[in-house]
């Protein structure tokens, strides 16, 4: 059951934390402080060092330099599981309960009896979690299965089973993420109830608005820096947003900005309407039209990636149509959208992108094999043509097209996907998360082609939440919670955008907005 020694001090204090990956500094001379009871907000935009402090937090990872205390003592030596789960727990936005387990043997894992080599005694795993439960008031049948509770539930076994190692300190990462307003609003009775008993909670969300209905201090962390701490109450929306994007997002514009271009007057080329996934999206429409680039923009519960994976192909809707160029696309299947004119860049050049074995012409023309042989062969003399000429329509810097793709920066290897997708001209490019992890040059090319695809009568939807892959479109549409929240001419401002994406665009915000139809 829960340690109920009284805490000294913070629950955790990281100070001074810093954290290197290779040439990537995740974290540099970070901290946070959370008091025993208080509900803590985290905030920041992808790439902040959220991620790698929860790690740190959790033990998963040891930070470079800096000291990470726990009531006042250091923390657990790394590897001690037990003594870190009696210190800190993290609830995370995909479940880690087993589904095909009862909710007691979930409570319970490895701890169904006393010893390694005693039996189970079913009937006291079952009392144990029926006493767990009840001690934090969680209105759970200890013998369903977890594939059976809703995720509202589910996520109360897992704070259960937190508590029940004695940990007083729980990290929430995007707890609200796939609960409707009734299961939040229950949630968060959950944790106030729990905080009254001393527990102490990390809030992670891009649900800005839910930060101030829930904490009362909210730290804000910007480049892998900690930027402020500050009381919930005394710190304005406005302000929150514009600590998270920083003073210099107003600054001058990237060359690839097109802020100012008038809006294209075109025919429609991509048209969605009533789109639904469930439990991803619902009833999405949306139109984008010869000459333009669209941003389909949103936080990483918002469903905007999975959106573009329908497109593509990769998901069969539940409902909905999509046509390019006024004919129907069969959606679901990859060569139906290649067909119907849909190229497509994935999210992950490491997983979805590329085939690593493979040379640079083999990856770049994997979509357009039936040009380069008669009777379905592939001549190597076509495909080394074919290679050449996006090698140079891209400028690819690779020793050649058989160069293996791995011997390619990350840039280049990413040139290399977009000429996947666009070796078979498309007229609807569609481009998840384009310039992930390249360097600023090669960013600047791979929105100029993008650019380019539009500006030769075609339309890209750039798929992102990253504000510089946002700033190449002539209109930004955003999604929340699996529904269009707004959407944005040019003339938005960073801080706009941003609290758009949050949840938190307010009345005059919407003085920006288009109607989306």
């Amino acid at each position: 059951m829960a340690d109920s020694r009284p805490i000294r001090g913070p629950v955790v204090e990281a100070d001074g934390i810093s954290k290197r990956f290779g040439a990537t500094v995740a974290l540099r001379d970070a901290r946070i402080s959370v008091a025993p009871g208080e509900s803590h907000a985290l905030v920041g935009r992808n790439g902040a060092g959220k991620s790698t402090l929860v790690s740190i937090l959790t033990g998963l990872q040891s930070p470079d330099t800096g000291t990470l205390r726990f009531g006042g003592e250091p923390a657990p030596a790394q590897g001690d599981t037990d003594a870190w789960r009696a210190r800190v727990a993290c609830v995370y936005q995909r479940s880690t309960i087993i589904p095909a387990l009862t909710v007691a043997e979930n409570l319970f894992l490895d701890r169904q009896s006393d010893g390694a080599l005693r039996p189970i005694s079913w009937k006291v795993l079952r009392r144990r979690a029926t006493d767990l439960l009840a001690e934090y008031d969680v209105d759970v049948d200890p013998n369903a299965r977890a594939e059976d509770l809703t995720v509202e539930q589910r996520q109360f076994v897992e704070i259960a089973r937190a508590l029940s190692f004695g940990a007083r300190f729980i990290i929430l990462d995007e707890p609200t993420a796939k609960l409707d307003a009734r299961g939040i609003e229950r949630l968060f009775a959950k944790l106030r109830s729990l905080q009254e008993q001393g527990v102490a909670f990390l809030f992670i969300s891009h649900h800005l608005q839910e930060v101030y209905d829930l904490c009362r201090t909210v730290t804000v962390y910007r480049d892998a820096r900690h930027i402020v701490t500050a009381p919930v109450a005394e710190f304005g929306h406005q302000a929150l947003v514009e600590a998270m994007t920083g003073e210099d997002s107003r600054g001058a514009e990237p060359t690839w900005s097109v802020r100012g271009r008038a809006v294209s007057q075109g025919a429609p080329l991509l048209d969605v309407t009533g789109l639904s996934l469930a439990g991803t999206y619902e009833q999405i429409s949306l139109t984008a039209r010869a000459g333009e680039v669209v941003g389909l923009a949103g936080a990483a519960a918002s469903g905007n990636v999975q959106l573009g994976e329908t497109l593509a192909g990769l998901r069969r809707p539940d409902g909905g149509t999509v046509t390019v160029a006024g004919r129907p696309v069969r959606t679901g299947q990859v060569p139906a959208a290649l067909a119907a004119g849909i190229g497509f860049v994935p999210e992950d050049r490491h997983i979805q992108g590329l085939i690593p074995l493979r040379s640079v012409a083999e990856n770049a023309t994997l979509t357009v094999t039936s040009q380069l042989g008669p009777y379905g062969t592939v001549l190597p003399s076509r495909t080394r043509v074919f290679a050449e000429r996006m090698i140079r329509d891209l400028d690819i810097k690779t020793p050649g097209p058989a160069a293996p793709v791995t011997a390619l920066s990350g840039g280049n290897q990413q040139k290399v996907v977009i000429a996947r997708a666009l070796a078979t001209e498309p007229d609807v490019l569609v481009a998840v998360r384009p310039t992930n992890g390249v360097d600023i040059k090669s960013k600047e090319s791979l929105l100029g082609t993008v650019r380019r695809v539009a500006d030769e009568g075609k339309t890209a939807l750039i798929v992102s939440d990253e504000l510089d892959d946002l700033r190449v479109c002539d209109r930004v549409v955003v999604m929340f919670h699996g529904r269009i929240a707004a959407e944005f001419v040019h003339g938005w401002s960073d801080e706009q955008l941003v609290a758009a994406m949050e949840g938190m665009a307010g009345p005059t915000d919407k003085e920006q907005h288009v109607s989306h139809q």
